[in-house]
């Protein structure tokens, strides 16, 4: 089967997307029509099935997604330089969008083996968390990290430590060994507490000195986190005088769990005189908090327990293509099966807004979603700043040109099932189904939210290559072609290459994206950001990002 070497997304599209480099002068045929190209039209860029006046509207996945600027021949290549930001509004729901559900038959009876926690949450992973209040204890928790990981087996691999040690004993002229003297640090150590996965050390640069707003939504994200399914149990580290109050984040806290069924041990430095005399009890109960937290197994869970964020992050001309339609496939599996999903990225809705408000499940919803949306926009014009400034340079060289282009293909991620509920951040999941989150596109702080939200693994599509991970929760890399996958495949966990060379269907590649979604749920398999313990942590702060 010859692979296609271009596609038209949508019957309404009036531009084609080149899936291959397409030379100058040659000519490709999409849906029985032949299209001659008038210049070198690169793989995953767009061009003109018609002649193009200046002004004319640019159509794909059947959204306005920009405007002409300067006329553009049928067979022209769209640019910056000739297309701008352009974006349909948005008003109220006014009509109901009809979904036919997918076939999850060979689903329903699969489970996963996850940590089943007394509010009926289950986690994929078991772990401690140690986190401070604000950037004043970082230090501090860096201390109990140096205390912790090694003695127990969770240290870091030391492979470039030692190739700075053979480097120094070059330098000094002890060999040209690879090895030093001493030799390299290859002892490993099994973990102390086998049902433990880990104790994760978690810093952030807020808690104090900003708006009393963002510390409001820093005590709600730390919550969320203590909460989380994937959490056995938490040390917190104050100062005392910050912003973010203890009390605050143990408020939030009952929000999420009003009976405080887990184990927080808080340590306030301004009370408890000594540093070290702090540190040593902190250390004296978290090791009791570690020895109770061992003692949860793995145990069966239907898939409904799942709650799946939906990201992207250095997209391409393939996204909307391969691997976000893939995760979208995904979405709408679960939303049957009763689990869980979050499409976030509010600046990345751009231009789809109407879709998405059309298949809310009540006018409520919608309503939220409409107030969100404008309220992020406001805010983004009040910093001299707007959506249509998101796309980055990667994704406008990778064909993404504008805001909206990149929307149209990044909402492909949500499926088609109903939104049943509406988040703001930091808000904590509510409803199976899919949830649309107001959080940024940038790749950290959306992860952190999605998590901060109840996300016990993560699916993060990318066309040009990120290591974006989380210290609590799973993140599975999607490669939306498979270039990228053989050139970076330490970051890989799935190629959706073959979507694109019309070898695998959208549902097949879903089965087996599903598939290694629960053997990482079940702990069997662990995705390559845990295998470079890529723990990015970033709270958002409001109006900022894009």
């Amino acid at each position: 089967m010859t692979a296609p070497k271009a596609i038209q997304l949508d019957h309404r599209d009036n531009v084609l997307v080149a899936l291959a480099d397409l030379p100058a002068g040659s000519t490709v045929s999409v849906t029985g029509t032949k299209y001659s190209v008038t210049e070198a039209i690169p793989a995953k860029q767009k061009f003109a099935i018609h002649d193009f006046p200046a002004g004319a509207e640019v159509i794909m996945y059947g959204v306005i997604v920009g405007r002409v600027r300067h006329a553009i021949p049928r067979g022209g290549l769209l640019t910056t330089a000739n297309v701008t930001h352009e974006a349909a509004g948005f008003h109220s729901r006014d009509t109901r969008a009809a979904w036919r559900p997918p076939d999850v038959a060979r689903w329903t009876s699969r489970t996963f083996d996850g940590y089943h926690r007394s509010d009926g949450q289950v986690g994929t992973r078991n772990y401690w968390i140690v986190l401070p209040m604000v950037f004043c204890e970082n230090r501090n928790v860096k201390a109990l990290q140096e205390a912790f990981e090694e003695e127990l087996g969770y240290g870091r691999p030391t492979q470039y430590r030692d190739q700075v040690r053979a480097l120094l004993s070059e330098l000094h002229g002890n060999g040209s060994s690879s090895q030093s003297s001493a030799g390299p640090s290859t002892a490993t150590y099994a973990p102390v507490f086998k049902n433990i996965d880990g104790i994760k050390f978690i810093t952030h640069q807020g808690g104090c000195g900003g708006t009393r707003e963002d510390s409001g939504a820093l005590c709600g994200l730390l919550a969320g986190y203590i909460h989380h399914p994937n959490v056995a149990g938490a040390t917190v580290l104050s100062l005392g005088c910050q912003h973010a109050q203890v009390a605050d984040m143990l408020d939030e806290l009952k929000k999420r769990d009003p009976a405080l069924s887990k184990p927080v041990l808080v340590f306030d430095q301004q009370k408890s005189g000594k540093e070290s005399e702090m540190l040593a009890e902190a250390i004296r109960a978290t090791f009791q908090g570690l020895v109770e937290a061992n003692k949860i197994e793995r145990k069966p869970a239907p898939l409904s327990k799942l709650t799946v964020g939906l990201k992207c992050g250095g997209s391409d001309g393939f996204s909307g293509i391969s691997a976000n339609p893939a995760l979208g496939y995904v979405s709408d599996m679960l939303a049957v099966l009763g689990g869980s999903t979050l499409l976030s990225e509010f600046p990345e809705l751009c231009g789809v807004e109407q879709s998405l408000i059309n298949r809310c499940v009540d006018d409520v919803t919608a309503d939220r979603f409409i107030q969100l949306m404008r309220s992020y926009e406001a805010r983004a014009k009040a910093v001299h700043s707007g959506f249509e400034m998101n796309p980055s340079p990667g994704n406008i060289r990778d064909g993404l040109l504008t805001d909206a282009m990149k929307s149209a293909g990044a909402a492909r991620k949500g499926g088609t099932s109903p939104v049943n509920d509406v988040l703001d951040y930091p808000e904590y999941v509510r409803k199976p189904g899919l949830t649309l989150q107001c959080t940024p596109g940038n790749d950290v702080e959306c992860v952190t939210g999605q998590v901060g939200a109840g996300a016990t693994v993560v699916l993060f599509t990318t066309g040009l290559g990120t290591p974006t991970g989380n210290p609590i929760a799973p993140v599975i890399k999607l490669a939306t072609n498979t270039k990228l996958a053989e050139r970076m495949p330490d970051i890989i966990d799935i190629d959706t290459g073959p979507i694109i060379e019309g070898t695998s269907s959208i549902p097949s590649m879903a089965d087996q994206i599903l598939e290694l979604i629960v053997s990482i749920a079940s702990g069997k398999t662990h995705t390559k950001a845990e295998g470079l313990r890529q723990d990015d942590f970033i709270p958002w702060k409001r109006g900022v990002s894009l």
